[in-house]
């Protein structure tokens, strides 16, 4: 199935997974738009790509739903909409982690970005799929989303565990509209989240983790499925990294 000219819109897509995501979008010729906070970081991010149709970029705080509407009324504007994918993968974690030294307002900025951004943008997306009764939504949560870790965290596990939880009711929810919902969840990935890790990640570990790239490799795969199939979860690990 080809995506020539398919509407994808990445969140998170600056940097790591979401912009690894994009770029193999649009080496697909779909027309992407990329969304994150940073406009800097949406530039450099938009700029890896020197083909056509060229990646646009947009500054939105998905946590934010004000800042989503516009986003979506935008997209209507510049005739990018509705969506054929939607790929959440905008998510935060914290370098001060643990329960004892949480603070309360990165739990609030943590579960507003990772759970009720993804929300957000669902929420103004899946009525022009509805329209259409097609659609794809791609939800990047976490194997901690499935299995809690401590290495995580609690506020990072509870916002991929809430991601996974919305992921799945709303999936089941929408297969009656054509519209499909895939949750992936990667082990380690090899992106510049690691940055907040407690302890500074060695770079040959760092070359044995998944890649983004691979991630978008499975994504990609995903949405040139034909329409009367569906993948609801896929798990990624580097084969380093035990799953069970």
């Amino acid at each position: 199935m080809t995506l020539t000219n398919k509407i994808v819109l990445v969140t998170g897509g600056g940097s790591g997974i979401g912009l690894g995501i994009a770029l193999a979008f649009a080496r697909e010729g779909c027309r992407v738009v990329i969304v994150g906070r940073s406009e800097e970081k949406l530039r450099r991010a938009a700029a890896e790509h020197a083909g056509q149709p060229p990646i646009r970029w947009r500054t939105c705080d998905v946590a934010d739903r004000g800042h989503v509407q516009r986003l979506f009324d935008w997209l209507d504007q510049q005739g990018l909409a509705p969506l054929d994918v939607l790929v959440n993968s905008a998510g935060i974690n914290v370098a001060r982690r643990r329960m004892a030294d949480l603070d309360p307002a990165d739990w609030d900025r943590m579960l507003a970005i990772n759970a009720t951004g993804a929300f957000n943008c669902l929420h103004f997306a899946l009525p022009g799929m509805r329209a259409r009764r097609e659609g794809l939504v791609v939800n990047i949560s976490s194997i901690a989303g499935k299995r809690a870790l401590t290495l995580a965290g609690p506020a990072y596990c509870a916002s991929k565990f809430a991601l996974t939880a919305l992921g799945t009711a709303v999936g089941l929810e929408e297969r009656q509209s054509g519209i499909r919902i895939t949750n992936i969840y990667p082990g380690e990935v090899e992106t510049p989240i690691l940055e907040l890790r407690p302890v500074p990640v060695p770079a040959e570990k760092r070359a044995r983790m998944v890649h983004p790239e691979d991630i978008a490799a499975c994504v990609v795969t995903i949405a040139k499925l034909p329409p009367h199939v569906i993948v609801p979860e896929l798990i990624i690990t580097p084969l380093y990294q035990e799953y069970a």
